[in-house]
């Protein structure tokens, strides 16, 4: 930053840019919390500076820590290490990196830690580690949310081995409060690099990262300096992290506050009170009307009808969205996140096409990469860890069959997806709202409970597709439909749904709002009585539920 002061009386400040070299006024830029107005470029911050920006007025309570060693390999540079700390201490007015913090967030309690870049570059040595290490073990002591604001360099040098341990010892701390179901949270601000980011950074439930910000083991010198790569435009900032599913969002500083209180809030329990409704679904076939199965299929492929994002926008209260599968890869044709259901905290996954040609474009026609079903596994980990339900919205033709999924491990994904979903020890509700399309379709819909909307349709293969095989002509797909029995009616009598979602008259298409409160209606229900059961009782169900699959004569035995 550079400060410049104009006149002797009025002593007005001005500064540069440090993103677009613009003359900015100082106080508008403290005003806006160090965001340029021009470029809106986000400048560093304070530890202090994000407490306050952070936590409820007044909330802050310091977490001490135990006292670690000063300089354990005596390391001497250009000058003694602890030379070095004592400048940084009296520079910044802390006694190392990282501000830790009791406090609340929109009412909710949580501990915060905050890494301050002007101290050693934020660099992670034992004080930084053993801070970290003991605010994890407070939020675990305390149940609180654990959220973390990262800016470092990386391991510091200075204290050589002792600091890469810090990286251990950090992970098993976040490790703990992954088997105590404790919610945690990185914020990504720049820059964040080598062992802070190959540590607790990344290793937190959900990372949220400031626009520009910069992440990777690797810096970009040390990239080009080692292996001669030229890197591409905008190389480990923020927006290139999203677009290769690393990270979940991107917050503006201005936005970031609430953000964060939504999210924490997801960890606690409103739910309103209940009033049974029973004829919120349909479980007589013969109370259906009857279709043939190809005007169904028909129908569930309209572009008018209700997608995911329709469903989430009316049908619950809030809806926060996840990106990535933290390998490499966002898949736009699954949407999932946390979202509340009439006060109740949820998890919600989605495949999602759209209305227009340009939309299933850009959705991939709905039909889920590998990275979709890692970012949906993600969640339901996520989902499982919070004790929260799951809701599954499934419209699709079938996961996507190109070369580069099969490359990717598309059917190992979707094995690992039915496989957790089988063992998931929370509640599970799967509604085919559209398409159900083979096994693409089943990764989000070993359920608890299965609905179908009442023009939505599931089979093993799509009509056409059948009908080339074995009637070797596409259009047979007709009797193929009604051969393959996919229609809700059938899904029902067959005992693979447990009941259908009623949909307006003329379709949901006609009144896609309505059919959205329709299976707000329906989802209330089926929620509300799954949270009833034990998690052994639901597993027992979940098991004899698909064990009699196929079995001529069985006895299912329902724990409720």
């Amino acid at each position: 930053m550079t400060i410049l002061e104009t006149g002797t009386a009025a002593r007005t400040s001005w500064m540069v840019c440090p993103g677009c070299a613009a003359m900015i006024y100082v106080k508008r830029y403290g005003r806006s919390d160090r965001v340029c107005p021009e470029c809106d470029h986000h400048g560093l911050l304070t530890a202090q500076q994000r407490i306050d920006l952070l936590l409820d007025a007044d909330s802050a309570q310091t977490i001490e820590y135990a006292e670690t060693l000063a300089d354990p390999l005596g390391f001497t540079d250009s000058k003694p290490y602890p030379e070095r700390l004592e400048a940084a201490r009296d520079k910044t007015g802390m006694s190392d990196a990282v501000h830790c913090v009791r406090g609340t967030m929109g009412g909710t309690p949580v501990v915060l830690a905050v890494m301050d870049f002007r101290f050693l570059g934020g660099s992670l040595g034992s004080a930084v580690g053993e801070a970290i290490t003991t605010a994890a073990e407070a939020a675990l002591a305390e149940r609180r949310p654990l959220l973390i604001v990262t800016a470092s360099g990386g391991a510091r040098m200075q204290e050589g081995i002792v600091a890469l341990m810090q990286m251990a010892k950090t992970s098993r701390a976040l490790r703990r409060l992954d088997d105590a179901g404790v919610l945690t949270v990185s914020v990504i601000t720049d820059p964040t690099y080598g062992g802070v980011a190959a540590s607790f950074a990344t290793s937190t439930d959900v990372i949220v990262v400031e626009p520009g910000a910069r992440l990777g083991f690797a810096g970009p010198r040390v990239i080009a300096q080692t292996i001669g790569q030229t890197l591409p435009p905008g190389f480990q900032t923020a927006e290139f992290l999203l677009d290769n599913g690393i990270v979940d969002m991107i917050c503006h500083r201005s936005a970031l506050r609430d953000r964060l209180i939504r999210l924490v809030g997801m960890t606690t329990r409103s739910a309103r009170p209940f009033t049974n409704d029973n004829a919120a679904v349909i479980t007589d076939p013969a109370a259906l009307t009857a279709v043939d199965p190809w005007d169904r299929v028909r129908n569930a492929r309209r572009l008018g009808r209700p997608t995911t994002l329709d469903h989430l926008a009316g049908a619950f209260e809030e809806f926060l969205e996840v990106h990535g599968d933290r390998i490499g890869a966002d898949c736009p044709a699954m949407v999932a996140g946390l979202a509340r259901l009439d006060g109740v905290s949820v998890a919600v996954i989605g495949t999602q096409k759209g209305h227009t040609a340009a939309e299933l474009n850009q959705r991939n026609y709905g039909m889920p990469t590998p990275s979709g079903y890692r970012k949906a596994m993600r969640v339901l980990r996520l989902a499982e860890k919070l004790g929260l339900p799951v809701i599954t919205l499934v419209d699709t033709a079938g996961a996507y069959p190109g070369i580069t999924a099969e490359r990717e491990g598309q059917a190992v994904a979707i094995a690992e997806s039915v496989k957790l979903l089988a063992g998931l020890e929370v509640p599970v509700v799967a509604v085919i709202t559209g398409e159900g399309g083979s096994g693409g379709a089943l990764a989000l819909a070993l359920a608890d409970r299965v609905l179908v909307c009442e023009n939505a349709v599931y089979s093993v293969i799509s009509a056409e597709g059948c009908a080339s095989i074995l009637w070797q002509d596409a259009s047979a797909a007709p009797r193929a439909a009604r051969a393959l029995r996919v229609d809700a009616t059938a899904l029902l009598e067959l005992g693979i749904a447990d009941a259908v979602v009623p949909e307006p008259e003329g379709g949901a298409d006609a009144d896609p709002a309505a059919a959205t409160a329709l299976l707000r209606r329906a989802l209330r229900q089926t929620v509300h009585e799954l949270r009833a059961w034990s998690t052994s009782d639901l597993l027992a169900h979940r098991h004899a539920r698909f064990r009699a699959f196929g079995v001529a004569r069985h006895d299912v035995q329902e724990n409720r």
